[in-house]
């Protein structure tokens, strides 16, 4: 790739990363917002069932999450893990992997209140949202992992492997306290905490490529300057 065109990749991947940010940090702030707006506990795909006065906003919070993470995730796609089994695919895939289920997630909502999607309360439309969103976080999860083992990002690497456990950990636990209807209003709040998390880590990831590319390109700009000086020198 000639120099000139590397250079206006770069860029275009740290615009890609900050506009993904700053679209994934709105989303947070819109489901938080709708989250506090409901005088009760409830889980978070709950904000976004049919009926509920914040089904809209849930709704434009994880379109604005699908359009931050496939931004960042295109700015990301270079970064690879150092352990062969996870550098099967980038973890810009397992994003976009998990951007296509809150996809469909935003979609196919879950119907009033929720119900679990198993034994009488059993629905297809039920079970569609719950499993999209689950898959969803499983991608979002292992693309943590694979970045916990991330080439030449050390930073990147420490805050993605505590960030990873952190969310599968809580994020299972309520899921369990869901399925088997125990400590329900727990249950829930370890939801909200899991997804903040990972909408944080996926915050953080794209800062993490926006820092790099602007530190590299004015590292270019420095040295192309030195050369220049060098080559005005009298010999």
């Amino acid at each position: 790739m000639p120099a000139t065109d590397a250079r206006r990749t770069r860029r275009a991947e740290v615009v890609a990363a900050l506009i993904g940010c700053l679209l994934v940090v709105a989303a947070l702030v819109i489901i938080w917002g709708a989250r506090l707006s409901i005088p009760r506990e409830l889980y978070v795909s709950e904000l976004g069932a049919e009926g509920m006065p914040t089904a809209v906003w849930f709704e434009a919070a994880l379109l604005l999450v699908v359009a931050g993470g496939a931004s960042i995730a295109w700015a990301g796609r270079r970064v690879r893990s150092r352990l062969r089994g996870l550098a099967l695919w980038t973890p810009a895939i397992s994003l976009w992997v998990a951007c296509g289920f809150f996809l469909f997630a935003s979609q196919v909502t879950c119907t009033a209140s929720c119900p679990l999607p198993y034994g009488a309360t059993f629905n297809l439309q039920d079970f569609m949202h719950t499993l999209a969103a689950v898959l969803a976080f499983v991608a979002a999860c292992w693309a943590m992992l694979q970045s916990s083992f991330a080439h030449d990002h050390r930073v990147l690497s420490a805050f993605s492997g505590t960030v990873g456990v952190l969310v599968g950990v809580i994020a299972a636990t309520g899921g369990l306290f869901s399925l088997f209807r125990f400590q329900v209003v727990l249950g829930s709040r370890l939801e909200f905490v899991a997804t903040t998390l990972a909408i944080g880590w996926l915050v953080v990831f794209g800062a993490v490529l926006a820092a790099r590319g602007i530190r590299d390109s004015r590292k270019r700009q420095s040295e192309a300057r030195r050369q220049t000086k060098r080559a005005a020198l009298p010999a």
